[in-house]
């Protein structure tokens, strides 16, 4: 059983989603506030997180923060802001995903079985990933870089998997964001995968500013640049 750690100070959305989920068969551990959460988060082990923006006594991006310290769990943040600056805080912060308030149950639903199944379906082999000083290995799901561990979230983690399978391809936005969000409709956005390109980047890179790995094609997409 999946366990869903699930933090909203709205009593009737975190009653009513927490009984939603339970009907799908995940264990929610359910928190109203920030301090309330971190209690709740040094006592248990989750699979994932899904977080408010707005708390009564904190930010849930200061949460991210403290959760992204210990832990690289799949989070996805609820925010009733859709500002572009406001995703993309939260997506640098460590998210992996975002929900607007309002929004539909099946959309919810969809979101949250999305991440739980990329989070749980990297390759279970004993094989390695290597090239210009990056070590990806598929069974532990580490990575590395010049033998340094490198801490990177779980779409981060599949983005470079993605990416370092086909080398010397230039992959398409519409084909990355087609393996990274696999819901039946479109919700992330080439400028998303923007940030998300550029969050690895400041991982893997030398300079990231002048990135070597990860080569943006003008007008087509990205490739990883074949080194050994």
């Amino acid at each position: 059983m999946k366990r869903i750690f699930f933090v909203e100070d709205d009593a009737s959305l975190r009653s009513g989603l927490t009984f939603a989920l339970e009907k799908q068969g995940y264990a929610v551990t359910a928190a109203a506030t920030r301090a309330e959460a971190e209690s709740l988060w040094q006592a248990g082990a989750y699979d994932l997180v899904i977080l408010d923006v707005s708390l009564p006594d904190g930010s849930g991006y200061d949460l991210c923060r403290k959760i992204r310290q210990t832990s690289q769990v799949p989070l996805i943040f609820l925010t009733a802001a859709d500002e572009e600056t406001e995703v993309i805080m939260g997506l640098d912060l460590g998210g992996d995903d975002y929900i607007t308030k309002p929004f539909k149950l099946a959309v919810f639903f969809s979101r949250v079985n999305a991440l739980l199944r990329r989070s749980a379906q990297f390759p279970e082999t004993g094989r390695q990933l290597v090239s210009g000083g990056i070590t990806v290995d598929l069974l532990q799901q580490a990575v590395t870089r010049n033998g340094t561990p490198v801490d990177l979230t779980a779409t981060e983690y599949k983005l470079l998997c993605f990416l370092m399978e086909n080398p010397g391809q230039v992959l398409s936005a519409d084909q990355i964001l087609g393996r990274l969000w696999d819901c039946e409709e479109r919700y992330i956005d080439s400028s998303t995968l923007t940030v998300y390109i550029r969050r690895l980047r400041t991982k893997i890179e030398e300079d990231p500013a002048h990135p070597q790995k990860i080569l943006t094609v003008r007008g087509m997409g990205y490739k990883w640049s074949v080194t050994p």
